[in-house]
């Protein structure tokens, strides 16, 4: 436990992120009992609502939204930019007490990221506040059925109108998907381009918000995975789309898509990393307890060999982790050290949990048990918000572009 309570000490850190962690835990402590939810769809839907209200009023996800974009803020530089660190300090401390609760939080920024980036002053006042205040839940339709990891793929096509856009086609794995109450919708507005290379240009993707309710919307599907939580297919059929929902000018969408996503790519590291410590703290606790041949778990070297390095991972994707949000923070150039700390973080959860699991024994697989729940919930976050191979790539090709802009 020293580890996870003496980190706020790093620089990365200011008094501010240290006071906001003290509070959120104090309030997850009291708040966040464990897994909110069975696994029934509705008692899902009905917890991840309840807990976007609570979050809200409690001041938490006023942080998914630059504090600039709030009625009464302060103009001036920086007025639109989000706190990183914050946002994965917010992460971990939640995904240590409650799955769902960190999928609620994480989805609202990054459901809403779009229009605190690039929307109209008009979206901003209409859309932002209610989703600081939790009155609003927010989500992110950028995936299809055949255009994940590659965006320049997507074949949902926004065909312009006298006044607006008409959207047709599907997104899916969409989070929040069938409770949301809008949707930051990435379309073509022009056919897709094929470079000399034979790869598919991102160029001619626009991005809009549309409102659940719009005629020509429709929940085409539910879909049920491992770690429950809101997620669906979306319909859009002659889905009518007014020229002032739009983010930003025709054509800058995948540039919105993406520049979102690395912001808060960052903060899924956080969250892993807080699934990570929460296994730790199961596998000591546990360890030091479990009676076998005559002495604790913990007393085998074996045990203490494994524990060690589940600890030096978490500390390493810590560092890496708010680096990132550092960098971030700082307006550095990050795109490189963000992609590691979401590599590095949600790999080594996932092996930390698988050990700490297997310290469990049997118990660790027995449904609803606090590592079985943990096993389930990580394995997601190594492929949302781009996937491990995806991240290896982003780190491989900014490591060649920087090294030949050095030399030149």
């Amino acid at each position: 436990m020293a580890s996870s309570s003496s980190f706020l000490d790093w620089p990365f850190f200011d008094d501010s992120h240290r006071e906001l962690t003290g509070r959120l835990r104090e309030w997850a402590a009291t708040r966040l009992m464990g897994p909110a939810t069975a696994d029934d769809r509705d008692a899902v839907d009905t917890a991840c609502r309840q807990l976007v209200r609570d979050l809200g009023q409690a001041g938490w996800t006023r942080y998914c939204v630059p504090a600039g974009s709030l009625p009464g803020a302060a103009q001036g530089r920086g007025r639109d930019a989000f706190d990183v660190r914050a946002l994965a300090l917010i992460r971990e401390t939640l995904a240590r007490h409650d799955a769902l609760a960190d999928f609620a939080f994480g989805m609202q920024g990054l459901g809403s990221g779009a229009i605190s980036l690039a929307g109209s002053p008009q979206l901003k006042s209409r859309y932002l506040p209610r989703v600081a205040a939790g009155e609003a839940i927010a989500a992110f339709a950028l995936s299809e059925p055949d255009a994940g990891s590659d965006v320049a793929a997507l074949r949902c096509r926004a065909t312009r109108t006298s006044d607006g856009y008409s959207l047709e086609g599907e997104k899916t794995w969409i989070s929040n998907g069938g409770i949301a109450d809008f949707y930051c919708v990435f379309a073509r507005t022009s056919g897709p381009v094929v470079r000399a290379d034979g790869a598919t240009s991102s160029e001619g993707i626009t991005a809009f918000v549309v409102d659940a309710t719009t005629p020509g919307l429709s929940i085409a599907r539910r879909i049920d995975t491992i770690s429950p939580h809101p997620l669906a297919t979306v319909a859009f059929r002659d889905c009518q789309v007014p020229l002032i929902q739009r983010l930003g000018a025709e054509g800058e969408g995948f540039k919105i898509a993406m520049r979102t996503l690395d912001i808060f790519r960052t903060s899924v590291a956080g969250a892993a990393v807080g699934f990570a410590q929460h296994a730790l703290d199961e596998a000591v606790a546990h360890s030091s307890q479990r009676a076998l041949f005559g002495k604790t778990l913990a007393d085998f070297q074996l045990t203490q060999a494994a524990l060690a390095d589940m600890a030096t991972g978490i500390d390493a994707a810590r560092l890496l982790t708010y680096r990132a949000a550092w960098l971030r923070d700082r307006g550095e150039r990050a795109t490189r050290e963000v992609a590691m700390a979401k590599m590095t973080a949600t790999e080594t959860a996932q092996r930390v949990i698988d050990r700490a699991l297997q310290m469990f024994g049997g118990r660790g697989v027995a449904r609803g048990e606090v590592i079985e729940r943990l096993y389930r919930d990580i394995r997601a976050l190594r492929i949302y918000e781009g996937a491990t191979e995806v991240q290896q790539l982003i780190i491989g090709r900014d490591l060649v572009q920087r090294t030949a802009e050095a030399r030149t």
